[in-house]
């Protein structure tokens, strides 16, 4: 059996992987992001993860391979990690009262195959007063997290709906993960 790797540094995916029950390494992807201005934001995430993923197959050739990438989509216009205060404010401010769409991309590389696909969810946020923006912004909640914050975190008291898969929206559509890897292991 071929043992996974998950070419990610983020603790919400390494806890996600966790919850299937697979043995696995963690090698942190320092690849540099770079995608064409010309993708859809479909396209868009599944080239960031299999940039990831290659990044670290290129030196576990005999692994299996898991990469990833999230953003955060409103009005065509995609909303990646806020650098700032004023970048997370100006996000939330899009995003209430209305709906964004979150799109996980996942590359599963092997040296048998690749597996790329993406998954969407459409999240609905209430109104959210210019008050609570600006108390959650000075949380450490925005800032590593695209669209700026977490759906299982404090973000969570605005959400009133979501459409489709929960954890595509936390960063890992775990379904189609699991069924995913359990075919390349």
């Amino acid at each position: 059996m071929k043992k996974l790797i998950l070419a990610s540094k983020s603790p919400r995916r390494k806890e996600l992987l966790e919850l299937l029950g697979f043995d696995f390494d963690v090698v942190v992807s320092e690849v540099n992001e770079v995608a064409s201005n010309d993708l859809s934001p479909e396209e868009l995430v599944k080239a960031l993860a299999y940039q990831k993923a290659k990044a670290v197959f290129e030196m576990h050739p005999d692994k299996v391979v898991l990469g990833s990438d999230t953003i955060v989509v409103v009005d065509d216009v995609i909303l990646g990690k806020p650098k700032n205060q004023k970048q997370a404010k100006e996000m939330m401010l899009k995003m209430k009262n209305r709906e964004h769409y979150v799109i996980t991309g996942v590359a599963v590389l092997s040296d048998r195959e690749d597996v790329i696909f993406s998954d969407t969810s459409i999240v609905h946020f209430n109104d959210i007063a210019e008050k609570e923006i600006d108390e959650y912004i000075t949380t450490s909640e925005p800032y590593d997290k695209a669209g700026g914050y977490a759906i299982q975190g404090w973000a969570a008291r605005y959400i009133s709906a979501i459409e489709g898969n929960f954890y595509t929206i936390m960063g890992l559509p775990l379904d189609k993960v699991f069924k995913t890897i359990n075919k390349m292991l």
